[in-house]
């Protein structure tokens, strides 16, 4: 059984260039350093992440981000802009933009991600993919593993609740 966790911490607004932007919040009981390795290595991303990547995110650069949905992939040019470790990751995801702050708090991470979008009605859609993907995450860090929960499989886990929860927080 899926345990979705709590929800997280969100809030969305529009971007100078009239893009949307979602602020999505969760305290990790990890370290940032921890928390880092699991956004930018490879190998522990394909174990949480919507993709998997042909290199390790913790450079700028060019890179691919491949999207995984059941069998059917699409490899997406991406550019990591930014990679302060263990504090700051920011790349495009095909037309989005994806910033991820690590922050301490206590002896974990507070983790934000800013994910900027065209469409405001898919604001508390990604709010509720990323909610997926990050509990695994989570899982993972804590030594008890999720398979990944990718594309339509995302149903399966509770995905149109969430939708739902985040929309009505959201105000959508």
């Amino acid at each position: 059984m899926f345990d979705p966790g709590p929800p997280a911490e969100v809030g969305y607004g529009q971007a100078d260039d009239g893009r949307w932007v979602l602020r999505f919040v969760r305290d990790l009981r990890h370290p940032p350093e921890k928390v880092w390795r699991t956004l930018t290595v490879p190998d522990l991303l394909a174990k949480w992440a919507p993709f998997t990547a042909d290199r390790d995110l913790g450079s700028t650069g060019p890179a691919t981000l491949t999207m995984i949905d059941g069998d059917e992939t699409v490899p997406l040019a991406t550019e990591v802009r930014s990679a302060e470790p263990p504090k700051l990751l920011a790349y495009s995801w095909g037309d989005d933009l994806l910033r991820w702050e690590l922050s301490p708090a206590g002896d974990g991470t507070r983790l934000t991600l800013w994910h900027t979008l065209a469409d405001r009605d898919f604001v508390p859609k990604v709010a509720a993919g990323w909610h997926q993907c990050v509990r695994v995450m989570e899982l993972m860090l804590d030594d008890t593993p999720h398979p990944p929960v990718r594309g339509q499989a995302a149903l399966n886990y509770g995905w149109a609740e969430l939708e739902a929860s985040y929309r009505k927080t959201l105000d959508l």
